[in-house]
């Protein structure tokens, strides 16, 4: 009878010790739950230290901050957002062009922790199957929502984002909110492996985008010493980011640059090697260039 297969980071964790193979992920749970706590604390404890939601908030009574997708959309609709919006717009704008876009996705969204339940469940269950999809569909659907923005005049989307639905919901109770959230938790469980956030998204889709330009970076200082585990590719919600500069695919530097990379700090947690490790797109890059090898890649 063949012993049972090592989870993703087993290694890790047996070379490094639980909690430095767990750094990242603890550091996004606690970033996810304070983010969402300083809304909540206003209406549930009168602590009102930020003002208003992930959409448009005022934080101490002098930090603006909006959601870029969100002022777009309210542009198209034939509206003219007001001058402090637009101002937390850009420090959004600003921010995200520094440490990435799809930060968003992985250390402020609150639907995040609902996906990776699903997918965590997935894995114990060991279901294997997944439909498949293009990941591009998520960026079909953001100009979607941008067209049904201009032909309806009004901000379509936002009445089903589960973001807004999600903080809607903690304040004056499930209804809709919740039944959309089961049906994304379900959808990752048993249709298509990071099915929502990884394919149809389109607010992922629209940081994405800004995520192309960002500063902050996973780089791969010691891609040499990869000894094609996969664990990074086992716990990636994007893995077509990483084989580019895992295996020099036409020449890649060692740094993912990629867009869709949510900068969420898996791979740095898995690898027993200690190949990834946050840094910045600029900088010197390695010319070590291990020998491709056929890894997988999700559509």
């Amino acid at each position: 009878m063949s012993a049972a297969p090592l989870r993703p980071g087993a290694a890790a964790r047996t070379a490094h010790g639980w909690l430095a193979a767990h750094r990242w992920l603890l550091l996004r749970r606690a970033s996810q739950l304070g983010i969402l706590l300083l809304f909540l604390a206003g209406p549930w404890f009168g602590l009102w230290l930020v003002k208003g939601n992930l959409s448009y908030s005022y934080t101490l009574d002098v930090l603006p901050l909006a959601d870029p997708y969100l002022l777009l959309q309210v542009a198209l609709t034939g509206h003219r957002p007001e001058t402090l919006a637009l101002i937390g717009a850009a420090i959004v704008v600003v921010f995200y062009l520094l440490v990435g876009g799809r930060v968003y996705c992985g250390w402020v969204c609150p639907v995040n922790p609902v996906t990776d339940a699903a997918h965590w469940l997935r894995q114990r269950l060991g279901i294997k199957g997944s439909a498949s999809l293009s990941r591009a569909t998520r960026y079909a659907i953001l100009a979607m929502t941008l067209i049904v923005a201009v032909l309806t005049g009004t901000l379509a989307w936002e009445m089903v984002n589960p973001v807004s639905l999600t903080h809607r919901g903690l304040l004056f109770g499930f209804g809709l909110g919740g039944a959309v959230l089961l049906a994304i938790f379900l959808f990752d469980l048993f249709v298509m492996r990071h099915g929502w956030c990884g394919h149809l998204c389109p607010v992922g889709g629209f940081y994405g985008l800004l995520g192309r330009f960002a500063v902050l970076r996973v780089r791969l200082p010691q891609r040499a010493a990869c000894n094609d585990c996969l664990d990074c590719f086992a716990v990636c919600p994007e893995q077509q980011v990483i084989r580019p500069a895992l295996k020099a695919i036409d020449g890649a530097p060692p740094v993912i640059l990629a867009g869709a990379c949510t900068n969420c700090g898996r791979c740095i947690d898995v690898c027993a090697p200690q190949v990834f490790r946050f840094g910045t797109r600029f900088g010197k890059h390695a010319p070590d260039a291990p020998a491709a090898i056929v890894a997988p890649v999700a559509h």
